[in-house]
């Protein structure tokens, strides 16, 4: 009996203080928690998506505790959130301009084809990696849907084979920005503003023979436009949406019918 008990009171005994050391470790070596962020982190969204800037949710909750950013910064929860979180640290009113993801491309399979078949992993990521994807144009969409898998809130779908946005649903997280490897997928302010779908980069000649819609430089939108708010690089239209009225003129005389007015 005894050569059974001593080993087990023996092991007993270890364990105790073992127990013993971590209870007095985890109070010596304790982390403080801020009381100030964790009420913070509780009014946020919890998407985790970066959009502010910082690591998560939770980051960007311990630079406000201790002022190191303003609210507004958070997409997702919008001027809600921003309103609550100025509230509870007693500043003043916040303007939070809410953005939306816009997909720069419309080569959808009306327009153009694919170079080969593929039958690889169903992944933007994977299927780019074999001689740059499926898709004729090296800059389109491959319409794949990482995109998709990404979004938290429904806001994007696959429609003949190019990711569409719902900007009624998109928070402005920009979980499908960083998901899409041809960076396809931008935030632009919610409001009349014009979009060019495209970003080929190659000259106009190379973007028809792949692109039936695809921007071929015409600069057609950039003599027109009367805000000096697009111009053409690289051989594509591009907006500031800082300098864009939404006037539409650039849309309507685009004989590619590729930009169009943000949907507010």
């Amino acid at each position: 009996m005894y050569d059974i008990l001593f080993p087990v009171l023996v092991v007993a005994g270890i364990g105790l203080l073992a127990g013993l050391g971590l209870a007095i470790a985890s109070v010596v070596m304790a982390v403080p928690k801020d009381e100030k962020a964790e009420k913070i982190t509780e009014m946020l969204p919890g998407a985790n998506c970066g959009a502010c800037g910082f690591s998560g949710c939770s980051g960007y909750a311990a630079a406000l505790a201790k002022g190191e950013a303003k609210p507004g910064l958070c997409s997702p929860g919008g001027a809600e959130v921003a309103a609550e979180i100025s509230e509870f640290l007693g500043l003043g009113g916040v303007s939070v301009e809410k953005k939306v993801a816009v997909v720069r491309c419309s080569g959808s399979a009306d327009y153009t084809s694919d170079k080969m078949e593929y039958a690889g992993i169903q992944s933007c990521s994977a299927a780019v990696l074999l001689a740059g994807g499926p898709a004729s144009c090296q800059y389109g969409c491959m319409g794949l849907g990482d995109c998709v898998n990404a979004c938290q809130y429904g806001a994007i779908e696959i429609c003949n084979g190019v990711a569409h946005i719902d900007p009624a649903r998109c928070k402005g997280c920009s979980m499908c920005v960083a998901a899409c490897p041809k960076h396809l997928i931008t935030l632009v302010p919610y409001r009349p503003l014009a979009v060019v779908r495209c970003s080929s980069c190659d000259k106009g000649a190379q973007t028809n023979k792949v692109c039936k819609i695809g921007c071929i430089g015409c600069m057609k939108c950039e003599k027109t436009c009367e805000s000096d708010a697009i111009h053409v690089k690289d051989f594509h239209a591009v907006v500031d949406p800082e300098k864009c009225t939404g006037c539409g003129k650039c849309a309507e005389v685009c004989p590619r019918h590729v930009i169009d007015l943000l949907n507010v």
